[in-house]
């Protein structure tokens, strides 16, 4: 059956990969913008809807201030990219916003971050895909009305494109991401002539009248139109996203990388801000409408359109319009938007799971997450990015629109952070500078950051009082849990690690024995001493402590302390070029016994023992899998050494039989 097993999963994912596979190599600017710019530039293909969608609600007069709605946005778009630039040059390492925030404003910030940085990949996934289903749709019409499942299936598909380590080589963001810059280049040159020239064509639903909602018959005038305004604003602002996705990925660029990665982030945030203006320029001048329900808030000659209206995105009515209905030109512009927004969504499977290593090795988030899979891939993690973003599509139907109230909440919280984070830093940089040339550059830093600080959170507080009740709620709440899960989990590990500490090795000096042992070792720690004596104890005629080389920082730490106990045990490390755990083992222990077919073998397994439910699914998944295979090779036999955690005092392991009135066997 595990053969069975293992056939399907290669068939699905492929075959291992050695570790020397994971050197990347650097990138110039002209490439690094393209990898890095999906992200952002893919909002381009959502951002504006949500404006037109927003003013819609009032009316036709409402939608001339879409364009000065996308300028506060773009003002507020280049003090981020401005503000970032300055993250880029103080911290290059690539920790982004998760490491300004826990390096200066504690763990505690960081957990906040984090919690919002996961969310908002898996909200890249769910948005990214659930608008690319509606480019595809306007490709394909008898799609129309399957826009879920078309999501659901993306998600799938980029699921086992990961799984399979399928590293998206560069050139295919070059060629995506330059065909989208370079069509919607085009798409502005022959607007504007056709603007200038006075032959501007009307779309399709320009000749449709806007029904205002109740109470703003009178358009944006009063308390609810400045609201309505806010709102418009707050969902424009989702054109930000991504753009702090260049200070994770700061060590890919080529030297100087500090500089190489601001300048990028700075032509991001050009490129993005001319985009957004553009398009909101061309719907206007083109007569787009674009409203959230159609059948009801659009009209024919007084009377509702109905739901065989087929309402296209902004940028899809746009190309249909500007290059004369849906001609080879105006499907390659579609096309290519689709495409970004899949490169978009198959970023953050790149970013989750790299997140969630780094949490897992923080101890906030369960210890499966950190290590690669045999593909060199972070499965655990892109699993958990996929189901969670699966179930969101399905939950709201891929509605853009209802998922972009979800998505801004987090964003903003990681950029406040953030900014708030670098305050500190050039605060405390320039209390130790004393060159005046230096210094000047270091105030300057922290005048961009404070304002983008101010800016941010101002934008963050809109975003809450005008998009809570729609849905933002629910990124609250959610952030809330996700953020008290990962304290608990680092709470439990702490507890553990203080528990299992070295206070002696008294128990490593135990009598010799007989018979020939095996201690599996991850960590010098309690559990590794007790086993190490209980096998001492059995008098084997060998022994030794084998430990497996998954992580070569964590191997040397290993035997530097194994050497300083001076413990009378030699350590062997088996070999792991695809960081497996259980088939090296399997392999070392039937290769003595083929050497000595008539000995006995015997494998001693340190084990927690746990006093909640939860808790297994937080350890001895790896010690599970090992004795379930070394359980079947003959003459082996598998000595699991128990360690008894504070949680599992006062448990006997007879609970459920005298519950149930039973005696136990």
């Amino acid at each position: 059956m595990s053969d069975i097993a293992d056939a399907a999963k290669r068939l699905l994912v492929g075959r291992p990969l050695r570790s020397e596979s994971s050197k990347r190599s650097l990138l110039p600017k002209r490439v690094a913008l393209p990898v890095f710019a999906s992200d952002a530039l893919s909002s381009m293909a959502y951002a504006p809807d949500e404006i037109l969608l927003m003013l819609a609600v009032a009316g036709i007069a409402a939608t001339a201030f879409a364009p000065w709605v996308g300028a506060v946005v773009v003002v507020v778009l280049l003090v981020v990219v401005a503000s970032y630039r300055q993250i880029v040059r103080a911290y290059p390492s690539g920790g982004g916003d998760y490491e300004v925030a826990t390096t200066n404003l504690g763990p505690t910030a960081g957990i906040g971050v984090a919690s919002a940085l996961m969310l908002d990949y898996v909200l890249t996934v769910a948005v990214s895909l659930s608008a690319a289903s509606q480019y595809l749709v306007v490709l394909l019409p008898a799609a129309r009305g399957y826009e879920p499942l078309v999501a659901v299936v993306l998600v799938a598909a980029l699921t086992v494109v990961n799984l399979r380590g399928v590293r998206e080589s560069a050139w295919v963001f070059v060629v995506v991401i330059y065909c989208f810059m370079a069509a919607l280049g085009i798409l502005a040159v022959v607007g504007a002539v056709a603007f200038f020239s006075g032959e501007m064509p009307q779309a399709a639903s320009a000749d449709l009248e806007l029904v205002p909602a109740a109470g703003f018959e009178q358009g944006l005038l009063g308390v609810a139109g400045a609201f309505l305004v806010a709102r418009a604003f707050a969902s424009g602002a989702v054109a930000l996203t991504g753009v702090e996705s260049i200070t994770s990925d700061v060590p890919a660029f080529q030297r100087p990388k500090r500089r190489n990665a601001a300048t990028t982030l700075a032509l991001l945030g050009a490129i993005s801000a001319v985009m957004l203006m553009t398009i909101l320029f061309l719907a206007q001048a083109t007569g787009v409408k674009f409203v959230e329900d159609p059948a009801t808030q659009l009209t024919r000659d007084g009377a509702p359109v109905g739901d065989e209206y087929e309402q296209h995105p902004v940028l899809a009515q746009l190309a249909e319009t500007v290059f004369g209905g849906f001609s080879a030109v105006a499907a390659v512009v579609i096309g290519v938007t689709a495409l970004v927004l899949l490169l978009a969504a198959n970023t953050a499977f790149h970013g989750f799971p790299v997140l969630g290593s780094l949490l897992a090795k923080d101890g906030y988030l369960p210890r499966q997450l950190h290590t690669r899979g045999d593909r060199m891939a972070f499965s655990n993690g892109i699993v958990t990015l996929a189901v969670a973003a699966g179930v969101l599509v399905v939950a709201f139907d891929a509605e853009v629109t209802a998922l972009i109230q979800l998505y801004i909440v987090g964003v903003f919280v990681s950029f406040t952070l953030a900014q708030l984070g670098m305050l500190r830093h050039w605060t405390r940089e320039l209390r130790k500078e004393p060159n005046p040339k230096v210094r000047g550059r270091m105030k300057w830093s922290r005048v961009l950051n404070g304002t983008g600080f101010v800016l941010t959170s101002a934008v963050l507080v809109i975003v809450l009082v005008t998009k809570f009740t729609h849905g933002a709620w629910i990124t609250v709440v959610a952030m809330g849990v996700l953020f008290l899960i990962m304290r608990g989990i680092h709470r439990h590990y702490m507890r553990v690690r203080s528990e299992l500490a070295l206070d002696d090795i008294s128990g490593a000096r135990a009598l010799p024995s007989r018979v020939h042992a095996v201690v599996l070792v991850s960590r010098v720690h309690k559990p590794t001493m007790r086993a190490l004596a209980y096998a001492r104890a059995s008098r084997p005629s060998m022994l030794e402590a084998v430990t497996v080389g998954v992580d070569q920082d964590e191997i040397t730490d290993l035997r530097r302390q194994w050497e300083a106990l001076d413990l009378p045990v030699p350590l062997r490390v088996l070999d792991s070029p695809y960081r497996e755990i259980t088939r090296p083992v399997l392999h070392y222990v039937r290769s003595l016994r083929s050497e000595s077919p008539r000995d006995l073998v015997v494998v001693y397994i340190p084990e927690y023992v746990v006093g909640h439910w939860w808790e297994h699914l937080l350890h001895n998944q790896s010690a599970l899998r090992l004795k379930g295979r070394l359980l079947f090779t003959p003459g082996v036999v598998v000595a699991s050494v128990p360690w008894q955690l504070s949680s599992s005092a006062g448990y006997t392991g007879l609970e459920g039989d005298e519950v149930e009135g039973r005696r136990p066997l």
